[in-house]
């Protein structure tokens, strides 16, 4: 499972889901793929859906929602909730059909497992990690990024500050106050590209990213920040903040916080310089 719970994977098969009216839904062509093994499997569903629901005129047990494809692009999907896909699955003829059930019914749980009990998702993030070959000490400060990443998400929500366009300028605002870089910018300097960026700082970077933004949900809320503006000039004082300190501890220091430097794997390192030489 990737670390941002989108993605899962059965028997080599990535199967996308998406979080939608507190549970899980996942993509029905991703599952028809996994137990079909079929070169088309929306072509398939499509048989499926036409055969056992829509002529006998069932109500649809499945919605559509937006997934990203393989082209990065988001596109409006079937999808549906662990009870509906048990009865799809009946529709399928497919030897794999009941060890795919009992996975179904673990990754299909386990976000609701996690909502009653938050250290259970902190702990499998924990673990995704140390896998991954993070120190302890960078995990404790990421875990602690988060938490302080979504009080201030929170509060802006509570500040009316809506779509994901106005929390990305906001983010920026916070950022480039902070290390002088937008993280776009940032992730360019580091050779990222879908990268998680705050996946790849180091522990001062980090340190002052959570600065940043806990500067900015204190200034809010003591300036009772309503709506985009405000919180953006709220997001600005936060960053900078953050930016004075950095600044005055490279002066002190005499090295940058922020370094190009990443936790990108050897293979992925040197895939990327070949990317890179053949542009």
């Amino acid at each position: 499972m990737d670390k941002d719970n989108a993605l899962v994977v059965f028997q080599g098969k990535k199967i996308r889901r998406t979080w939608h009216n507190k549970e899980w839904y996942f993509s029905i062509i991703d599952i028809v793929a996994a137990l079909t093994d079929s070169p088309t499997p929306r072509q398939y569903w499509g048989k499926v859906k036409d055969r056992e629901f829509v002529k006998l005129e069932l109500s649809p047990i499945w919605v559509q929602l937006k997934l990203t494809s393989a082209d990065g692009k988001m596109y409006d999907t079937d999808c549906a909730n662990t009870e509906s896909m048990f009865r799809i699955i009946q529709s399928i003829p497919s030897k794999k059909a009941e060890p795919f059930k009992r996975w179904l019914a673990k990754v299909g749980y386990e976000r609701v497992q996690e909502i009653e009990n938050p250290e259970l998702a902190q702990k499998r993030m924990k673990e995704i990690y140390k896998q991954k070959g993070y120190s302890d000490d960078w995990i404790e400060k990421r875990v602690r990024g988060i938490a302080i990443r979504e009080e201030l998400t929170d509060e802006w929500n509570k500040r009316d500050v809506k779509t994901e366009r106005e929390y990305s300028i906001l983010t920026a605002e916070i950022s480039k106050a902070t290390f002088g870089m937008t993280p776009s910018e940032y992730k360019k300097f580091k050779g990222l590209k879908k990268e998680n960026l705050r996946d790849h700082m180091n522990d001062l970077e980090l340190i002052f990213t959570m600065l940043g933004e806990a500067s900015t949900t204190r200034i809010a809320k003591d300036k009772d920040a309503q709506g985009f503006i405000e919180n953006k000039e709220a997001a600005k004082k936060g960053g900078k903040v953050a930016g004075v300190a950095r600044k005055e501890l490279e002066q002190q220091s005499i090295r940058k916080v922020s370094t190009p430097e990443n936790y990108l794997s050897e293979p992925e390192k040197k895939k990327k310089l070949e990317d890179k030489s053949k542009k």
